[in-house]
This record gives C-alpha cells, structure tokens and sequence, in this order.
C-alpha cells in the first residue's frame, strides 16, 4: 500500500508539472489525494452529551495538537473528485477511511472510520489574478460511520491550494462536521493534506488553447489570435486575411504589394511592375492611354483604334495611310496625302498640250504626238488625286459653230487617249471654247497657229 501511495503521488506531480497554461475553466475536474486527520478534541462530548467543562467555549484550544489528539494512518486516507462549476465555485465529493484511536484526552479501541461528503467551495484564486497561493472557504455534508455508528453531519470547511504548477496544487484544508446526534464523537474536526491535480480541458487542434476559449477550435493557431492560425505568418489571422497564404500588408487586409505601387497582388494585373490604378496596376510606358498588356506598341504611342500602335505611314508626309490618298507619295496634309500641282507643273502640262497635233480640220490625234501625250500622262499620275479640266481652242477661221464643235471633239481626243492609258475616269473633264480665248491675233498666220491650241488647267471643282 505504501509503495502503491508514493507512485500515485509520482505520477500526479509529473503529469501536472508537464501541463502548462490551465484554469479551472479550462480543465473543469481536479482529482485530490490526501492524508486526512481525525480530531474528536475538543469537540468530544461527555456521557450527557455536554463539552466537558474544562474545554467549553474552547473549540480551538488545541486545534494544532496533532500528537495528542489527531487520528491518522500511514496511507492515503482520502480521494476527492471534484467539477468546477464558474466563478470561482466548484463542487466536490469526497471519500475518507480511517482508523480512531484517541477521542478527546481518552483511547479507544480500534474504530473504524468511514466518510463521504459533498462539499461546495468557493476559492479566492481568481481574485487573486490566478496566483499561486489560493485560499477559499466552503460548506458542505455528508454521511460518517465510525463503527456501526453513523450519522449525518452539515460542514464548515476552510483551506489553501499552493499552485506549485498550473495544473497541481498542495492542499490543505480543515473540515468542521457537525453532527447533530448526542453520540459521542459525532462532532469532530477533519484536517488533510495532500496533492490537486486538474484535468479534463480539451484542446480539438492541439494548440495549447482550450476549446471554450478558442475561436478556431479545430484549427491549430496562437494565443495572439485567440487560437486562430496566421498560416502566412504575415501577423494578421487567417479569418481577417484575403491572402492567408502569401504574407501581405495590413493596409491590403493581408495581401502583398510586390511592385509597391498602392495595389494588391491579387487586384494588380501587372503585380511585378508599378502602375496606375486606372490601368488596374499595370504601367503605360509610351504615355498613349492604352496600358502596356493591350498595347501592341507599348513603347511608341499610338492611338485605340490601332491597339496602341501609330498609323503606318509609308511616305512619311504625316498623313497616316489610312487617311492618304496617295499613300505612297509623300503630300501635304492639306491635299489628304497627295502632292500639290504646283504653278511650275501647270505651265509644263500647258506647254506639252499646246504642242499636240491633230489633222487639218479633224479631231484625230497625229502619231507624232505620242511622245508629248506620254510626257503628260507621266505628270499626271505624279498627282494621282489631281483633276484636270483639257480645254480645246480654235482660230478664226471657219464658222463660229464649227470651231465649237471641232474645239470640244479635239479635247474629247485628248482625254481619251490619256484615259485610255492609265489616267483614272472621273479625273479628267473636257471642254470646247471654239474661237472664243484666243492667245494671239487670228490676222496672221502665226497667231491663228497660236490660237489652235489644247490646253490643261487644274481642275478644283
């Protein structure tokens, strides 16, 4: 028995050393073996049931005579289980064996003593900022037996628990049971000692934080967190983190900014390279509205329309080809691409039309003409969006009426064979004005072969 003692002891003291960070709301039960004391002096009554004379009034006159009066024996006489029921209060049953020898100043043969008491204590411990040293009071009843004598008893209790760890305690504690039988001994005092052990918290995740205090049971986390986990280890929780894998910012509820540019990872299309929020993060390098990932030529600007790249240009006149009517000649703005005719040109085209010849009295082109036609189709498809109007003029001679008519079919000629060799229909109109411009005087044979002429003038219509 005595070694079975010693092991309990043991085994109570290294279970509860090895428990940190208990409360009694933590871990409800506590299991309590002591060695209790039996003290029938001097509450022993006389054969009339009386205090004896000499101790009346006196409870407390030898309350520490433990040589004298106190009933023990070399074992655990006492198991105590108990349940914490809130604030500050708990409740306890408790079983007691032991063998009485002394009753008051007088022995006695051996007398059993047998016990069972509930008990509800208050202990002052959680006034006390949970400190080691834990006082508390209590009341409580039972059940004696001492021999084939039994009777009840209503309890009066007062101890102390030195927290020697957070979840083991030496206990002391005295007990006064009164008995209302006229018995001798029946009133008496109970004094343990002995060692606490608390238990029965649970813990689901294995956190180290009880489940009635932790707000993510199932989860293993932190004290910081109330059990909650910061898995990305970022300081704050997963509950509160929208990015609970990646360490982030508070300031982006947990999420990383990794190019600092004001914008979550997570809400940043371009997350390595700073942007602006209008481009949802990512950057504009050539500064044209269009954000680097849709712009086809993010380092030179360019407009929408042409994902981000600037209208090609093949002549270089700054009239985009799109908007060039002569996209492969170099023009003006003004002309939509193409090349102005200048003065220079006109005269040229004039001075190679006056030299056109037709047969006498015909609107048929002579062969010899070619070369000069072919000189200004040649200018003219230089001015690929120029008009032109070809004017046909006679001398005097003849009848106002032919000279009209002949004028008007030697510049119908004239537009047909340019036609007719590359020059764009709807470019070209004609036009005859008989003998009513003429250049020089119809009274010599030299001004009437001036006045018998085709010119070409720009048409700005």
């Amino acid at each position: 028995m005595k070694h079975l003692n010693i092991l309990l002891v043991a085994v109570l003291f290294v279970v509860g050393v090895g428990v940190s960070n208990a409360q009694d709301k933590s871990n409800p039960w506590a299991i309590e073996l002591g060695v209790k004391a039996v003290d029938f002096y001097p509450i022993a009554i006389n054969d009339n049931g009386r205090f004896p004379a000499n101790t009346k009034g006196e409870i407390f006159n030898e309350y520490f005579n433990l040589k004298d009066h106190w009933n023990m024996i070399p074992s655990v006489s006492e198991i105590k289980l108990g349940r914490y029921v809130g604030s500050g209060f708990t409740f306890a049953i408790t079983g007691t064996l032991n063998n009485i020898k002394k009753v008051g100043d007088s022995d006695v043969r051996d007398l059993s003593y047998i016990a069972a008491d509930g008990e509800i204590k208050y202990s002052f411990r959680e006034l006390l900022n949970d400190s080691w040293f834990a006082p508390y009071i209590g009341i409580g009843g039972g059940y004696t037996w001492i021999d084939d004598l039994g009777f009840g008893t209503a309890n009066g209790l007062l101890g102390v628990d030195f927290w020697v760890a957070e979840n083991l305690a030496f206990t002391f504690q005295s007990t006064y049971k009164h008995s209302f039988e006229d018995n001798y001994g029946a009133t008496h005092f109970q004094h343990t000692g002995g060692i606490k052990f608390k238990f029965g918290g649970k813990d689901t995740d294995g956190d180290g934080i009880y489940d009635f205090e932790d707000e993510c049971p199932e989860t293993p986390g932190l004290p910081e967190f109330n059990g909650c986990p910061d898995t990305d280890g970022d300081g704050i929780e997963d509950r509160n983190d929208e990015c609970p894998n990646t360490p982030g910012l508070p300031e982006f509820n947990g999420c990383p900014d990794t190019d600092g540019d004001g914008i979550a990872d997570h809400l940043d299309a371009c997350p390595t390279i700073p942007g602006p929020k209008e481009f949802n993060g990512c950057p504009d390098t050539d500064g044209d509205g269009i954000a680097d990932p849709d712009d086809e030529c993010p380092t030179v600007p360019g407009p929408k329309e042409n994902n981000g790249c600037p209208w090609p240009d093949r002549d270089g006149d700054s009239v985009p080809d799109k908007d060039d009517l002569c996209p492969d000649l170099p023009g003006t703005v003004a002309n939509n691409g193409c090349p102005e005719v200048t003065e220079a040109v006109r005269k040229a085209l004039n001075s190679y039309a006056k030299t056109i010849l037709f047969d006498t009295g015909k609107a048929t082109i002579k062969e010899q003409s070619a070369s000069v036609l072919n000189d200004i189709i040649g200018i003219m498809k230089e001015y690929p969006n120029a008009k032109f109007l070809i004017e046909g003029h006679t001398d005097s001679v003849g009848s106002d009426k032919l000279n009209m008519k002949l004028s008007g079919e030697r510049a119908e000629s004239v537009l047909n064979y340019l036609e007719s060799h590359g020059i764009a229909d709807g470019r070209l109109t004609h036009q005859g004005f008989g003998e009513d411009r003429p250049l020089d005087t119809n009274k010599t044979r030299a001004g009437r072969a001036n006045n018998r002429r085709v010119e070409i003038s720009l048409n700005k219509n």
